[in-house]
């Protein structure tokens, strides 16, 4: 496992086509052959790592991002500067071209979400019901800035997509 992650981290500039970051080398092959080794099923890995993540300059909470079942699922484990823990599975649906996540946490918070690699970030959405029981339009990117950041953009829209508020924008920094 460790080895994997190493190889993920060392790698994950490099493993998108027409990312800001791929230009530089193709980096090493997958190390599995199965049935998750191609490279769209890399498209997430920039993701992969220990995080202290940081919104509006002050402290977030750290993540943990980690493949699981055999490099076909990414998952996540959020905890909160306030104690809230969350946690999501991201997997790439080869039959529809999209990923999905499904996050969960200490709230109760169900979210799902899907989406693309637009070529420079992930762009995932999901529609919710908000507080007074009216929909909500979810959009999560998150770019990655260079090997050791990545920025995560939360919106929300209440008028399917007109307008939109940020209600987190973080920036994530890898731990040593």
């Amino acid at each position: 496992m460790r080895a994997l992650l190493a190889w993920v981290l060392a790698t994950t500039a490099f493993l998108s086509p027409g990312s800001r970051l791929g230009a530089q080398s193709a980096g090493p092959e997958p190390p599995s052959q199965g049935p998750c080794a191609g490279p769209q099923y890399r498209q997430f890995d920039f993701w992969i790592g220990e995080w202290r993540v940081e919104a509006n300059g002050r402290f977030a909470g750290t993540n943990v991002i980690e493949p699981a079942l055999d490099g076909c699922v990414i998952r996540e484990r959020w905890t909160g500067a306030q104690g809230m823990r969350g946690t999501s599975l991201n997997i790439y649906d080869s039959r529809r071209n999209k990923w999905h996540q499904t996050w969960v946490d200490s709230r109760g918070t169900l979210l799902l979400l899907e989406g693309v690699w637009d070529g420079s970030k992930m762009v995932l959405r999901g529609t919710s019901l908000g507080a007074e029981g009216s929909p909500e339009l979810h959009e999560i990117s998150w770019e990655p800035l260079a090997p050791d950041r990545v920025r995560q953009l939360w919106r929300i829209s209440r008028d399917s997509g007109a307008t939109w508020r940020v209600v987190f924008d973080g920036l994530y920094r890898r731990q040593r």
